[in-house]
């Protein structure tokens, strides 16, 4: 997946959705939140918070909304994208830019904006156990060094690692995956540090 540098790049990286994402962005941007790019897309913050986020994929265009979980949803738009995975991301899409109504998105937005002035959040749970995957485990006993380079990472880093091996459908997959991760893990690096 491309990541782009500013707004302006990732609307014009997307052409069969530049009329939906200049019509999402500007009702965005006349909510009065803070426009700028994280992980290669539009972001949206108030007070140093990620509130919503835009984005474009091969089926449709979308906003998304970082505590959506915790907005009322009276028009019964959003849908957890993950479900599973994310306890808190929630996501209204959108196939055309004529499906796109400024009221509606502003309250929403709004109301985002207001819970997290209030600090409401659902947090991560940053408790359950580490799961790590037979291939990890088996590379880590045939290779002690890669295992304790791996120890010292953060629970976080060994996470992203674990879930990016787990989730590899493929034998072939995982053991590419492994042989990438390799030599990040020996440098002490986190799988995802070069977006940070």
């Amino acid at each position: 997946m491309k990541r782009f540098e500013t707004v302006d790049a990732y609307i014009e990286g997307h052409p069969e959705w530049q009329d939906a994402l200049v019509k999402l962005r500007t009702i965005v941007n006349e909510s009065g939140l803070n426009e700028t790019v994280k992980w290669g897309g539009p972001c949206y913050t108030s007070g140093g918070k990620n509130v919503v986020g835009l984005g474009a994929f091969k089926s449709y265009v979308g906003i998304w909304f970082y505590q959506g979980a915790l907005l009322k949803d009276q028009l019964g738009v959003l849908i957890n994208a993950q479900e599973g995975t994310t306890k808190a991301l929630r996501q209204w899409r959108f196939q055309s830019a004529k499906e796109i109504k400024a009221a509606p998105i502003k309250a929403y937005i709004a109301e985002a904006v207001e819970n997290q002035s209030k600090g409401r959040m659902i947090k991560a749970d940053r408790k359950k156990p580490l799961s790590i995957p037979d291939e990890l485990a088996l590379l880590f006993a045939r290779t002690p060094e890669l295992g304790i380079c791996f120890e010292t990472l953060t629970l976080s880093k060994q996470r992203e690692y674990c879930e990016y091996i787990a989730t590899a459908k493929r034998a072939a997959t995982k053991s590419s995956r492994i042989e990438k991760i390799t030599p990040m893990i020996l440098k002490k690096q986190g799988l995802n540090d070069k977006y940070r």
